[in-house]
């Protein structure tokens, strides 16, 4: 088969593919998917509206609410300053962002109910935030954070608030792994170091070099004008707008494990430098020993486990490629063995809770993204049509 026989039988599959996300009998609104090379997108595929019921299309330069998938920039922001020799990744966190210096751990709830905690028995290091392993979790995926918030006020971290990040410790860091804040923390420390917002951080040191022109924690018009829809699902399957729902505008922190706003297109991008060494569209954006530095297993002999889906409506119970071994690197999660969709061991991906997936896999060169807005996480039918897309691609490099 020519390779451009491949290439048009992989859009012909791909192509299904959405069209049948939107259809389904529990369909999502709309969907934008992309995959690259080394060299430049390969695919890019928009089906259904940006909301149900509109007559807006989703287009492929829709702007979507990016969740977690900003942690990865986050991640990125923080190599830059390691290279630099402005931040030393084992060094206390607080020497960078003071606030985290005086947390506690969480140690149970008193008989009344009162939280008990308890000074930690080691420091957070900065690599420790990085790899999810200081001891920070989220109340839609932790019974006890979702207590402090229900019982104690504690602010969600969608508030984009200095106080939601001022949460207690769910254990001693480095002692497992568990998703949560921490890249937000992440973001405190970048802030510290540099003395500018993170927003401004990105723009001038990753954003500019590799031309994302429409990524931002604080969107204008012209990015308002193009944003999909949030859509909830129901526990019939049916599919309801959520109009009002929007990430706090301006944020009072911007939130590096979750704030940012942007296209698909744009993310291709980020995609693209971590495939190339580091190198941007137009300049390098990291070195390629910081590369092969940030994308090996720094979680030592821990390992990713699944998410519990605790607040139903934002999140399902979730885990990628259950039953296989995944670790983590600094930037992203690591899957050790071959997945089912034909991702080698050693690829890189994650996630953001609207049910947004990507994945880099530097072995082959390719990568890819697929984008909806609907929760909760674990959304069977955007998690199902994303597993589709990426096995599709494998698929058509075999041939």
């Amino acid at each position: 088969m020519t390779q451009t026989t491949q290439t048009e039988s992989f859009t012909s599959e791909a192509d299904a593919i959405l069209d049948r996300a939107v259809r389904a009998a529990a369909p999502v609104a709309g969907v934008v998917a992309m995959a690259t090379d080394r060299d430049g997108n390969v695919y890019e595929g928009a089906a259904g509206a940006r909301r149900l019921g509109g007559d807006v299309a989703m287009t492929t330069d829709t702007v979507f609410a990016l969740f977690s998938t900003t942690k990865a920039i986050t991640a990125t922001a923080a190599l830059q300053l390691v290279e630099e020799g402005r931040l030393d990744l084992d060094a206390p966190a607080r020497t960078y962002a003071t606030g985290i210096g005086e947390l506690q751990v969480l140690d149970g709830f008193d008989d009344d109910g009162s939280p008990r905690t308890r000074p930690p028995k080691r420091e957070i290091t900065t690599k420790h935030l990085l790899t999810h392993t200081a001891g920070f979790g989220y109340d839609f995926f932790n019974e006890h954070y979702n207590r402090l918030a229900t019982e104690h006020g504690q602010p969600s971290i969608i508030t984009a608030t200095r106080a939601c990040l001022q949460t207690p410790l769910l254990f001693d860091p480095g002692e497992r792994w568990e998703y949560g804040s921490n890249l937000d923390w992440a973001g405190q420390v970048v802030e510290g170091i540099t003395g500018e917002r993170l927003g401004d951080v990105f723009a001038a040191r990753v954003f500019a070099p590799l031309g994302m022109t429409d990524t931002t924690f604080e969107p204008d018009d012209r990015l308002r004008q193009r944003t999909a829809t949030m859509h909830a699902r129901g526990e019939d399957g049916s599919l309801t707008p959520m109009d009002d729902f929007a990430l706090p505008q301006p944020p009072e922190a911007h939130m590096g494990g979750h704030g940012l706003y942007g296209t698909v297109g744009d993310y291709m991008r980020f995609i693209r430098m971590w495939l190339n060494d580091g190198r941007g569209e137009g300049s390098a954006v990291l070195s390629p020993e910081t590369v092969r530095m940030a994308v090996q297993n720094h979680l030592g002999d821990l390992k990713v486990t699944a998410l519990p889906g605790v607040i139903p409506s934002l999140s399902n119970d979730a885990e990628f490629f259950p039953g296989l071994s995944k670790s983590w690197s600094l930037p992203f999660m690591v899957n050790d063995e071959t997945a089912p969709t034909g991702r080698p061991a050693g690829a890189l991906g994650w996630a953001g809770l609207a049910n947004l997936f990507y994945w880099v896999d530097r072995e082959n060169g390719v990568g890819g993204f697929w984008a909806t807005q609907v929760l909760p996480f674990g959304d069977a039918t955007s998690f199902g049509g994303y597993l589709e897309f990426e096995t599709a691609l494998y698929s058509s490099l075999q041939r």
